[in-house]
Parts: C-alpha cells; structure tokens; sequence
C-alpha cells in the first residue's frame, strides 16, 4: 500500500462512515480493485482509520451522548448481543471479510433493505436518549449483529 492508496482510503472512510451504507465494504471493494492484498497491516489500517472517525463524533458530541448514568447503562444493553455474536461468529466475518464479491452482494442487498426499512418505518423517530427504553436498546443490540455482516454496517 502506498500514499495514494491511503488517502483514496481516507477519502473513501470519511465520505462513508456517517452514511447508512458500510464505510468497511467500500473499503474492502477499494482495495480489492486497488490490488491491495489483505494482510495484518490493512486489516489494522482499516480499523484504525474507522476508529479515528468515529472518536471524532464522540469527542464533538461528548457532553450531549453521556449526561446520565442511564446512557451508559442503555450502551452496555446494547453492546451485549453484538459482543456475544462478535465473539461466536467472528472466524466466519473475518472469512466474509476476504471476499469483494461477497461484499459486493451485502452492500447491494443491505442497502434495499435500508430503503424498504425507511419506508417502512418512516413514522418513527427518536429525538433525545431518553425516549429510548431499554428493550429498545437491546433490539437495537440485535440489529448491531446483522451490521456485522461486511457489505451490510
């Protein structure tokens, strides 16, 4: 990998992260029609440079995301699933991960359903932490776990 590689990279990371399509499959896809063979160094590339974006939100939006100990609370109910399945299933992810096509067919399947669940679910908006219960953030927990699908986050 080389500079231009990285800062196509970047660009690509940035301009998907925030968006409801998968910042990780556009980058695998990327990469793949960069040439760039997956090793340990890109792998730890990848989840650096989302890690930096996503820091970013978290440092900007500090002080709204964690008032309240019922925040943390809701965060954890919500990590637990994805941790569970994460820890479970996560030789096969890492085998999904090695194929574009796979992620290909994900990223185009994941994203009907993205507008099929917008249609569906239009009516249903949830301003401030507060409104949303616990159950909520355990079923939000849940769909973290099919995010885990590379194509799909």
């Amino acid at each position: 990998m080389n500079i231009i590689h990285v800062i196509i990279l970047a660009i690509i990371e940035g301009l998907t992260e925030f968006l409801p399509v998968s910042s990780t499959g556009h980058m695998i896809i990327a990469s793949s029609v960069m040439g760039i063979a997956s090793d340990p160094f890109i792998k730890f590339f990848t989840i650096a440079i989302q890690f930096g974006a996503i820091l970013s939100v978290v440092v900007l939006y500090f002080k709204r995301f964690f008032q309240t100990t019922r925040f943390y609370l809701k965060l954890l109910v919500a990590f637990i699933p994805a941790a569970v399945f994460g820890v479970l299933l996560s030789d096969r992810i890492d085998k999904l991960l090695e194929s574009a096509l796979t992620v290909g067919i994900t990223l185009f399947i994941g994203g009907i359903f993205l507008l099929f669940v917008d249609k569906l679910f239009k009516q249903h908006i949830i301003d401030k932490e507060e409104d949303i219960s616990f159950l909520t953030a355990l079923k939000i927990g849940f769909f973290q776990c099919i995010a885990m699908v590379p194509g799909v986050s």
